[in-house]
């Protein structure tokens, strides 16, 4: 006789749940717990599967997914980067999505991204920075002041120690919104006129530009001794930020090597062109920055396993402030094998949306 087991609900953390979720928990814990949770994931590299994303690109932009698992988990995330969007009052990124069992298939979270994202960008960035940069290095250059730009200013001023932001946008409403948006932060704010002002005597350059196009706004030229540059905004196929002189002058570090020389800053580097994965120097086998005067890339375009981390943490701080609901995602018959049945049943059961249990249940 077959033992029936019945389907768990499926964890679902809303647009406005998330919101609830990082305003209690707070911004600046939020970066801190997902970085160490990114680093924790990293040191176990081997343990993932891991491949590039899938993208579908159009004249407009990109509809991409992420997919990555070990062996009790599966997560992937859904995507979207269309620059244009802003002009019609939509975000640039939009994003959700799904923790579930490697054992069974079943979905166990369902969530919100797009804050979530911006968070784990951020973490990322910073992380690698901590990794990367010399150490005491205290003034940041942010070139791109838009969506994304004030969570990598707190990341950076969080995790890093940075005290001073010299900002640059070829779009003043941008940077007049970080500057509004960054009052209050500790952090000391610099206006400038262009890219080479703002990168002049900067410690750590992160550039997180979002127009879909083969652009070199950092060059040869404005790189000093012992910079570090953060490039986030060169993430997928005809969008870079970076003059090739750039990369070659420098230590060049990375997510997914795979994925990077298809989509971020190295996609203009012939094959052989060496780089480091950022996992390599987390659990020691590679040094890192080799000395004071050199000059490190992170020629990051966000990878899954950083999206698994986020929704893991996101999932577990759900659990503690009993945030979110949960939802009968999947059908369930009582013979699993009679999918049918389900449409001959008089009336279906309600979806009830219930607050989230701590239980083996849910947190997998």
């Amino acid at each position: 006789m077959t033992t029936l087991t019945t389907l768990p609900p499926t964890l679902y953390l809303s647009a406005p749940d998330m919101v609830r979720l990082i305003q209690r928990k707070g911004l600046a814990a939020c970066l801190r717990g997902v970085a160490d949770r990114i680093a924790q994931d990293f040191k176990r590299w081997p343990e993932f599967d891991k491949s590039p994303r899938v993208a579908c690109h159009s004249p407009d932009g990109v509809i991409e997914l992420m997919p990555i698992a070990d062996a009790q988990e599966f997560a992937f995330k859904y995507v979207n980067g269309h620059p244009k969007n802003t002009a019609n009052g939509l975000p640039t990124v939009m994003a959700f999505g799904v923790l579930a069992d490697v054992a069974t298939g079943a979905p166990r979270v369902l969530s919100e991204l797009t804050l979530v994202t911006a968070i784990r960008t951020a973490a990322t960035s910073a992380l690698a920075a901590k990794t990367l940069a010399r150490p005491g290095s205290r003034v940041m250059a942010l070139i791109g002041n838009g969506a994304q730009s004030e969570f990598q200013a707190l990341a950076f001023k969080e995790l890093v120690g940075i005290k001073e932001l010299r900002l640059f946008d070829t779009d003043g409403e941008a940077t007049a919104k970080l500057v509004a948006n960054l009052v209050g932060s500790g952090l000391s704010l610099t206006v400038c006129s262009s890219v080479a002002e703002a990168v002049r005597g900067a410690d750590i350059v992160t550039t997180v530009t979002a127009d879909k196009t083969n652009a070199t706004i950092l060059t040869p030229d404005m790189l000093e001794h012992g910079m570090h540059i953060n490039g986030v905004g060169g993430d997928c196929p005809g969008k870079t930020e970076l003059h090739p002189g750039v990369l070659r002058a420098a230590q060049v570090f990375v997510e997914f090597e795979p994925q990077t020389r298809i989509e971020g800053d190295l996609q203009q580097m012939p094959a052989d062109f060496a780089v480091t994965e950022l996992w390599r120097v987390l659990v020691g086998e590679h040094p890192g920055r080799l000395k004071p005067e050199a000059v490190t890339v992170f020629d990051s375009v966000g990878f899954a396993l950083e999206d698994y981390s986020a929704l893991c943490f996101m999932r577990d701080a759900a659990l503690e402030l009993g945030i979110g609901s949960t939802v009968d995602l999947i059908v369930q018959t009582p013979d699993p094998k009679n999918l049918f049945s389900a449409l001959q049943q008089e009336a279906a059961s309600p979806i009830i949306a219930t607050r989230p249990q701590a239980s083996s249940a849910i947190s997998g």
